[in-house]
């Protein structure tokens, strides 16, 4: 009889530590659970400041090569450009790094993909218009619409096969190039237009005033 009152209080013994035990390991596994959260929250809230740092230079580099940049006078075009300078070293300043996690795979196409893109840069100053157009080509791969122009189905591959963070950046990089590139157009027909006509329109002019 002892016996068994001993068994039973042993037994209700380990029923006690087991169900503590399962308890505290739940409420465990429930603290890291809102720690994931507060993670993906941070890498959230730091991958934010990446891009706005990328849009604040972008603005800044827009002002300094703007038109009225060009309307003012060498005075105050130097005043402001100091200030640009000052607000872009100001930014630079400003360090954030989001570490992106890859497998093999994942490493490898990131590389081949940044490879293509570092390609067609390098091309720009021998052919702005065909630089333009695969970068174009590259993004429409990049892109979830409905794509107005064609697909370079090879590089859509690779991105493909990138991280999915690693494809947001990828798509990012490429508009940025695509703006970079639309506002040195404009900038460079703003230059064309302010030196006025040129010698073959002057000459033409005169003919005609003759």
């Amino acid at each position: 009889m002892a016996q068994a009152k001993i068994s039973a209080k042993a037994h209700e013994g380990r029923f006690c530590r087991s169900s503590s035990m399962a308890d505290r390991s739940s409420r465990l596994l429930e603290s890291l659970d809102q720690l994931e959260l507060r993670v993906e929250a941070l890498r959230d809230a730091a991958t934010a400041v990446e891009q706005e740092k990328e849009i604040l230079l972008e603005m800044i580099h827009s002002i300094q090569n703007s038109q009225d940049m060009r309307q003012i006078s060498d005075g105050e075009r130097e005043e402001l450009n100091l200030t640009a300078n000052r607000l872009m070293g100001r930014t630079l300043t400003v360090e954030v790094s989001v570490e992106t996690i890859r497998n093999p795979q994942q490493e490898e196409s990131l590389k081949h993909a940044t490879k293509i893109i570092d390609e067609v840069v390098s091309k720009f100053l021998d052919d702005v218009g065909t630089a333009k157009s695969h970068l174009m080509s590259l993004y429409s791969a990049c892109s979830s619409e409905v794509p107005s122009g064609p697909v370079d189905q090879k590089f859509q591959s690779i991105v493909i096969g990138c991280a999915l963070e690693d494809q947001k950046k990828i798509k990012r990089r490429l508009e940025t190039l695509l703006r970079n590139i639309d506002n040195s157009d404009k900038a460079i027909r703003l230059l064309e237009h302010s030196k006025g006509p040129g010698p073959k329109a002057l000459q033409n002019m005169d003919s005609k005033l003759n």
